[in-house]
């Protein structure tokens, strides 16, 4: 029962902490543009602006934590970024926006990403990594689709029966009571963490300098190739934020059948980072990946070749939403087959996401501009031919990954013969 408190703490952690960043944005997209009066472009910027200061966090947070308690850090990250949320519930401009978006950046990363990693590895032992981080990722999306279905709830009741003739007061105020339900909740997740994570839980802290782990990792090849794919995934992952708006514009759902949409497909990632993790245990996580970015791309160049066709759109948005997470919930489980040793997990994790992430600095800058290039279907189908070769790109990467390993195996046998 304790291991089983442990994870369903670090899964609400884990998720509630991004809720304020980035389910509003993914849920609500043309509520959260209409009511803030910015477009797709500026919109873009401001992730620029958190994923700035959340690539500078990873380098220093995953050594973090390996020196500090992990229920220390995940509570303090989850009280400041509700302290974030309910600052933005005042609707603040494009200069307080960014500056929220920038402080997240830091709440979110610097004290909770490495922390939360290095539990869950601890948690899945040497021989069900796929399982522990499924299952966290998979508990993940759950959490998400519980959280998503109250804010529709909210939402609901903010506007009229008729959506599309609500005022811009109705939006506001429904958006407003959106970011005060994931601060609150946010806030309930700090006290799970403190209440349910053990004070000093994972391997024991080693005396070792920041600086030395990351020299050890650095020279590693896998970890450049492994950077590479979660760039990729992740990417993939970060597109679906504009699903809520395709289905608005080009699907011609109004503004809650089109969050509706993306809640229900959040209920596909327990499903699918859960058999994703399992599959990983048993055969090889980055063949598995290699298959799911092989999918993806297919699924995309559908997205951005064929018009809009109804449940064919729909469903088809529904295969990529199963992929990204079965990807996420596998990319970091991939650490064992690239022989990290434990030790040096929070380093890796620290070193690997600050390259991996680096989406959170650009993805919403260049998708912004697309989607605004060419407003509607044309800028749509755009977004989904970008996504391809993201896709293409993923798959030609984990490739590199697995011919890297196999060599590694192989000098291994060898000086072990040799010995």
């Amino acid at each position: 029962m304790r291991r089983i408190a442990i994870l369903i703490a670090v899964i609400l952690a884990g998720e509630l902490v991004f809720s304020l960043p980035f389910h509003t944005v993914r849920y609500f997209r043309p509520t959260f543009l209409d009511v803030f009066g910015i477009s797709n472009t500026e919109l873009g910027d401001l992730f620029a602006a958190y994923g700035i200061v959340a690539m500078l966090a990873y380098f220093p947070g995953g050594a973090l934590a390996d020196r500090f308690s992990p229920r220390s850090l995940i509570t303090l990250s989850l009280v400041a970024t509700a302290l974030g949320g309910f600052y933005m519930a005042t609707l603040p401009g494009p200069i307080g926006l960014a500056a929220v978006y920038a402080f997240w950046g830091m709440s979110t990363v610097f004290l909770l990403w490495g922390a939360m990693l290095r539990v869950t590895r601890m948690w899945g032992g040497e021989q069900s990594q796929g399982l522990a981080f499924g299952l966290l990722d998979g508990g993940r999306g759950a959490v998400a689709a519980l959280a998503a279905g109250l804010a529709i709830v909210l939402l609901a009741g903010s506007l009229p029966s008729d959506v599309a003739s609500a005022s811009m007061a109705e939006r506001a105020g429904g958006m407003r009571q959106i970011i005060l339900a994931y601060s609150l909740l946010t806030l309930l997740a700090a006290v799970v963490a403190w209440w349910l994570i053990p004070a000093d839980h994972g391997q024991p802290r080693v005396p070792v300098q920041p600086l030395a782990g990351m020299r050890d990792v650095i020279g590693r090849p896998t970890l450049w190739a492994h950077a590479g794919v979660i760039i990729c995934a992740y990417s993939a992952y970060k597109g679906l934020d504009s699903y809520s708006l395709y289905a608005v514009e080009v699907l011609g759902h109004d503004e809650l059948e089109a969050a509706r949409l993306v809640r229900d497909g959040a209920w596909l990632r327990p499903v699918a980072a859960l058999a994703a993790g399992l599959l990983a245990d048993r055969l090889s996580g980055s063949t598995l990946i290699a298959a799911m970015f092989a999918l993806l791309g297919v699924s995309y160049a559908w997205l951005a070749t064929t018009p809009a066709a109804g449940w064919l759109a729909v469903a088809n948005l529904f295969v990529t939403m199963c992929l990204a997470f079965g990807l996420r919930g596998v990319y970091f489980a991939i650490m064992n087959e690239n022989r990290t040793p434990p030790h040096l997990t929070g380093a890796t994790v620290g070193l690997v996401s600050f390259i991996g992430f680096t989406p959170e600095f650009f993805f919403g800058p260049v998708t912004g501009r697309i989607l605004d290039a060419n407003p509607g279907p044309a800028g749509h189908q755009d977004y989904f031919l970008f996504l391809m070769f993201v896709a293409i790109a993923g798959l030609g990467l984990t490739l590199a990954m697995i011919g890297l390993n196999a060599r590694g195996a192989r000098a291994k046998s060898r000086e072990v013969g040799d010995g």
